[in-house]
Order: C-alpha cells, then structure tokens, then sequence
C-alpha cells in the first residue's frame, strides 16, 4: 500500500488535499551525495548496477521530500540494447560514435528481448520498490522514438539536429523504419518497468519542440501514441514533449493520464489547449531555483495559483541543472507542499 498516493490520484483526476510535486532529473548532479557515487563508478555502471540506481533513486526522497521517486537510468538505455554502441562522457554528454545513417547500417539495430538487455533496470525497479517500503510512487520511463532517432543518427547531442532531420526527410521509409523498431522495443521495455513494480511510466521527447506540428505528428507522435494505447490500461501514463506545446490538443487525445509543459507556455493556455481530462505537469523554469529562496517561494505561489485547483503535478518545464543548490531545491518542494488552493 503506498502511504502518499498523491501522484497517483491526481494522474487519475481524483481530488487531493494538495499538489503533487517532483523534479525531473532529481536523482543526480545537483547532489553531494550523488557525486560521492560518480567519483567511484561510471555513468553506465551506476545505471547498470541495481544497488547503485536504487540508491540515487531513493536519495532525492530523503533529501528534498518529493512526493514521488523517478527511476535513476537513461534514455540511451534503449539504443544501446537495439545493438548501438552508446558512451557517455562526463560533462559532455551521450557519443554514439557509429551512428546509423544508411540502409546498410540498419542490419545493426535489432528489436532485443528487454528482458536479456535491459533486464538490470527491472532488477533495479523490484529493489526500489522494497526499499521505498510504499512512502511514495515510483515514476519509470523511456525516451520518445523520435528523441532516441536524433541521438541514434546524429552520433551526439545538438541544438538541432539537423542530420536527423534531414535523415527522416531524404530517408523516410528508413526513418520509420527505425522509428517502428524504437517503438516496438519501447512498448515491451515500458511494460517489463510496470511487471516489476514501477507505478506510472513518463515518456521523454525532449526534441519534440524541433518539429513543426506536420512533423511532429509524423515522426514522433504517431509512435508515441501506440506507447500509451499499450500502456495506459496498465497504469497512468505522461508524456513530456519539451517545446511541442502547439499540439497538446493530440497529446491529450492519445489518452495519457498526464502532459508535461514547459516554462514557454502559460498554463491558462495549456490548458485551454489540452482540455479537462488531463493532468498538466510542470513548468517553473529549472534556472529560477537559483534565484534567492524568497523568490523561489514567491514564484512557485505563482506557478500553482495559474495552474489552478486540481489535474496538476508541480515539476520543473525541464530537468534540474547540476549547479542548483539543494535547499533551493528543497526550498521548491517545500513551497508546493505548503500552497493550498483557497
């Protein structure tokens, strides 16, 4: 039985006493204790040892108070279990250095059984859920087909992504091929998260916002809406399309119980373009949690009072920056957790 069902509750659009909050990218960087652990081991084997994700997972609930834990892994997980080679390096981000850029390349990506593969991260998942003991829910996740292409074609993370626009634009049937194959091997990812206890799952677009709406739909939306038609029986489901706010009205029609937004949109018009029926998550700007903690608080009143009363998650539009202090942080959460609607 989970003692703080908050989230929960309001993905499903119950009524709550009051709003929910966590951060995105709240198990790491911007933590003393986090960086002990990144001094000892290595990026993926900290995502790969489950002792270790099921450590950082658990630190932001001890030392911030959110209401909800976010498995510690990443996105690049899933290309690395197709058959690519994935590094990352510290402060400069994910290297794919044989990235797929013709039909011939293609004969490497493979749709893998998750459970060979990935078959860590469930690991990881059962020992969170027996240490959380119920205090709160467990988020787990993927990345969007669209946002794992750019990094699958580009070899590295951009502003941009022009080569993997341009990838999908001279090589669609290739492009939806590997997108089809991106999804399929989510789907079963995403479902092997939720066998092992995890009690929503969110899925990241974070380069959404690169596409026009046509595009959108197209190479990443269409593929993001099979992901919930197959998951959102099993459990609430959110999808975080950064930038994409010009087709929240889809988003919701997916039937996802919840939509992330980020700091460019006020939610009056997020939510005038979602609807009633979903729950809104987000959207302070990660770099205001430097402001003075008088600020923060101030502007965190702010945030809920326009979100309104009910079908919200208090969250950041983006995830945390590794230079935040962490009673900044606390100071944030601590705000949520104070407000009442009058």
């Amino acid at each position: 039985m989970l003692k703080n069902d908050l989230l929960l509750r309001t993905l499903r659009g119950e009524p709550t006493e009051r709003t929910p909050v966590w951060m995105m990218r709240q198990a790491g960087r911007y933590l003393p204790e986090y960086m002990v652990l990144r001094e000892k081991y290595g990026f993926f084997e900290r995502c790969q040892t489950p002792e270790l994700a099921c450590e950082i997972t658990l630190q932001p609930i001890d030392i911030v108070g959110v209401d909800a834990a976010i498995l510690f892994s990443d996105i690049l997980v899933v290309p690395q279990a197709m058959g690519l080679e994935v590094q990352l390096i510290e402060s400069k981000g994910p290297v794919l250095p044989d990235p797929i850029k013709t039909h011939k390349d293609m004969s490497r990506v493979r749709v893998p059984d998750v459970h060979e593969t990935l078959g860590y991260v469930m690991d990881a998942i059962k020992l969170i859920k027996q240490e959380l003991n119920g205090r709160v829910p467990l988020i787990g996740f993927a990345g969007a087909p669209w946002t794992l292409l750019c990094y699958m074609v580009q070899g590295k993370g951009s502003k941009t992504f022009d080569e993997a626009k341009a990838f999908c634009y001279t090589q669609p049937e290739l492009a939806h091929q590997l997108l089809q194959m991106i999804t399929d091997t989510t789907i079963a990812y995403l479902k092997a998260q939720v066998k092992a206890g995890a009690d929503t799952v969110q899925i990241f677009d974070s380069w959404g916002g690169l596409l026009s709406p046509h595009d959108f739909e197209n190479l990443s939306l269409q593929y993001m809406r099979q992901i919930v038609a197959a998951l959102k029986d099993e459990v609430p489901t959110i999808v975080f399309a950064k930038g994409a706010w010009h087709s929240l009205d889809s988003m919701a029609a997916t039937g996802a119980h919840g939509l992330g937004i980020d700091w460019c949109i006020k939610p009056e018009l997020a939510r005038q373009f979602a609807g009633n029926n979903v729950t809104l998550q987000g959207n302070f700007d990660p770099a205001k949690l430097l402001s003075p903690i008088p600020v923060i608080q101030k502007e965190v009143k702010e945030m809920l009072r326009a979100f309104g009363p009910g079908r919200h998650i208090a969250n950041l539009g983006h995830g945390i920056l590794p230079n935040v202090p962490v009673d900044h942080a606390r100071a944030f959460v601590d705000a949520v957790k104070e407000f009442r609607h009058s």
